[in-house]
């Protein structure tokens, strides 16, 4: 009889690794973070452009023609 014949498996040997990767994180180096002296500053240069498309109905345009103090 083998391992297999228990439904055993074999092992795949992460053990080791998995002590490299917690004693690595452990004598890892310590992360300071201070604020800048200075004030941060952000430009931002938007420009917005908007364009309008209308139509007027034969009447109404007849009447402004007729009436350019109107508006």
């Amino acid at each position: 009889m083998n391992e297999m014949d228990f439904g055993m498996e074999r092992p795949t040997g992460r053990g080791p690794l998995i002590l490299a990767a917690i004693a690595a994180a452990g004598l890892g180096g310590c992360v300071n973070v201070t604020a800048p002296d200075k004030p941060i500053v952000i430009n931002l240069n938007i420009s917005i452009t908007q364009e309008v498309v209308y139509r007027l109905d034969t009447k109404a345009k007849a009447v402004i023609q007729e009436n350019p103090g109107i508006f």
